[in-house]
């Protein structure tokens, strides 16, 4: 899958100084042998909406990360859902127990990034916490091209669904609303 990056492409290719979250995904991407470096897009791209606008994309294509906080041992759990779709929490709680919700501050802390930039991949959580427990939404499956965030909200990288699969390591479960 090769992408061309015109000069009236809202999406630049990497070529100066970026930031620290921006280089761990890119590192954990190159280090997991995928194809496509992340991009930088001109505009900030904080939610799923701007991001398909950026890109000239559907909103379902856009790969978000919605991170919630587990209520028997405050760990992360995120879910990479469809950007046109609405996580039901109910349904993830069966896979994860009772949860509540993420604040900035713990979305930060748990994954090395801040909100408008969460990636699936290159986490960092603060000394002493864990991983998220990572989960993908079954809908992804619906595209043969996927962008997910890339650690900040100007960055984002291109995938199949089954790439982000192999990528994260996590299993595609159905957890949106019907």
């Amino acid at each position: 899958m090769n992408l061309p990056v015109s000069p009236d492409s809202p999406v630049s290719p990497v070529a100066e100084a970026r930031p620290e979250g921006f280089l761990r995904v890119q590192a954990a991407l190159r280090q997991r042998g995928h194809a496509q470096p992340p991009r930088w897009l001109d505009v900030a791209a904080r939610t799923s909406q701007e991001a398909a606008e950026a890109l000239g994309v559907s909103l379902g294509q856009i790969a978000k990360s919605v991170v919630f906080r587990r209520r028997a041992d405050d760990a992360a759990v995120m879910v990479i859902a469809s950007g046109d779709r609405r996580v039901d929490e109910k349904k993830l709680q069966q896979h994860t127990g009772p949860l509540g919700r993420a604040d900035a501050d713990f979305v930060k802390s748990h994954t090395g990034f801040a909100i408008g930039g969460v990636s699936p991949l290159g986490f960092a959580p603060a000394q002493g916490l864990s991983l998220p427990q990572l989960f993908l939404d079954a809908d992804l499956l619906r595209f043969d091209l996927i962008w997910a965030a890339a650690g900040h909200p100007n960055g984002v990288f291109p995938m199949s669904p089954q790439e982000l699969k192999q990528l994260t390591g996590a299993e595609f479960i159905e957890v949106v609303q019907a």
